[in-house]
């Protein structure tokens, strides 16, 4: 009988100090600060405003000018619906009097500016 009075006594002893050991752990992670959070930098970077004016003879034309004339072109004179107008090159040409293009990288052609 001897022996099974320290069984108990040691599982009483561990019973006791497994709370102990619980409350501990707890207190240390309260204590110590999160090192795991990932830290993020962000970059604010201003949007450039840009705005291109090409003037010669008399004349001056901004970019945006340019490209409605060239969606006017897709839309009236080549017949394609305004919805299929993706892309356009523009390459001007002020000694021609001569705006060229490319539109949706397949459609070519010129118009007087």
């Amino acid at each position: 009988m001897a022996e099974a009075k320290k069984t108990r006594t040691r599982k009483t002893t561990v019973k006791e100090a497994a709370p102990k050991a619980v409350e501990q752990k707890a207190a240390v992670e309260k204590a110590a600060p999160k090192t795991s959070a990932k830290k993020t930098t962000t970059r604010t970077t201003a949007a450039v405003k840009e705005s291109i004016t090409i003037q010669f003879a008399g004349k001056e034309y901004t970019t945006e000018q340019l490209v409605k004339i060239a969606k006017d072109v897709w839309e009236f004179d080549l017949k394609k619906e305004p919805a299929d107008f993706k892309e356009v090159q523009l390459y001007v040409k002020p000694e021609e009097a001569k705006a060229y293009y490319v539109i949706n990288g397949t459609e070519t052609g010129s118009f007087e500016i």
